[in-house]
């Protein structure tokens, strides 16, 4: 494998960062992943954009949209990758060894791996912990994920592929790295940004496509339990696409995937199908 660090193409085995990156030492930074199809990554726009949104936050810089595109390219046609993921992580760079931030370049990386496409349907777990919504970090999409390992540790411990969480006042957040949505008698809901979750680019374009389809969806929010309660829920992100909930902890849902899911799912595959820069 091969990655891009700073402007030089390296062997993976010699693309290293100091010991004093403030990425590792205290997880500051900011990083996308993006489907790869046919060569080219999905959504390119949104996720560049959601980038320099959550990394200004940190008050991180990101390379040009040019600069991380020829990256990109370079690392897919380096590790022959034509369908796969990207990751482009953007950190702090060198800085003492605590938070303060350092007076040094930042620090910029893009890797490439292949990816097994998901499964149509899959099993979640609910967690003890929550999201907190008031968080300085909610929102933005950053490298601080241990909580994140945690959780998706707890899940596979119960032979599920995701964790989902509920913010601090008890309602439905957002899973370890996906959205959730739950459908009752053919209406669409999500938690809104406000609960705290992340707001997904695979998130956006399928409430794009509901209202091209013209299923009514809503962002609002929901108790924990209405994801059991539902007539089908999904999962949405770059690396799912829109994956059906089969079941929630011990509860098995009426369908999955059920019917509206699953003309999601059909819908977002028609949409990479016609424009990978939507």
């Amino acid at each position: 494998m091969t990655a891009w660090v700073d402007g030089s193409l390296r062997p993976l085995a010699s693309a290293t960062v100091s010991v004093l990156d403030h990425g590792l030492t205290v997880g500051n930074g900011a990083f996308e992943t993006l489907r790869v199809y046919g060569g080219t990554p999905f959504a390119w726009s949104r996720h560049i954009a959601r980038l320099q949104r959550s990394a200004g936050a940190l008050g991180l810089d990101v390379p040009g949209g040019d600069t991380l595109r020829s990256a990109a390219t370079a690392v897919l046609a380096a590790d022959g990758i034509t369908d796969g993921r990207l990751r482009i992580t953007v950190t702090g760079g060198i800085a003492p060894p605590g938070s303060g931030r350092g007076d040094g370049p930042h620090t910029a990386i893009v890797v490439a791996a292949p990816l097994d496409p998901s499964p149509p349907t899959t099993r979640v777990a609910t967690v003890p912990w929550t999201r907190n919504e008031r968080d300085a970090c909610a929102g933005l999409k950053t490298t601080s994920y241990a909580a994140n390992v945690r959780a998706l540790a707890f899940a596979a411990e119960r032979g599920a592929s995701e964790a989902i969480f509920a913010n601090t006042a008890g309602d439905l957040c957002e899973g370890t790295g996906s959205n959730v949505f739950v459908v009752t008698d053919g209406t669409v809901v999500t938690p809104p940004a406000a609960a705290g979750c992340l707001l997904g680019v695979t998130r956006d374009l399928v409430l794009e496509c509901c209202t091209a389809l013209g299923i009514t969806a809503n962002e609002a929010d929901l108790p924990l339990g209405a994801l059991t309660e539902a007539d089908e829920a999904f999962l949405t992100s770059t690396t799912r696409e829109v994956q059906g909930i089969a079941a929630v902890d011990d509860r098995t849902l009426p369908e999955a995937p059920g019917p509206v899911t699953a003309r999601l799912a059909a819908a977002f595959r028609d949409l990479v199908a016609r424009d990978l820069d939507p």
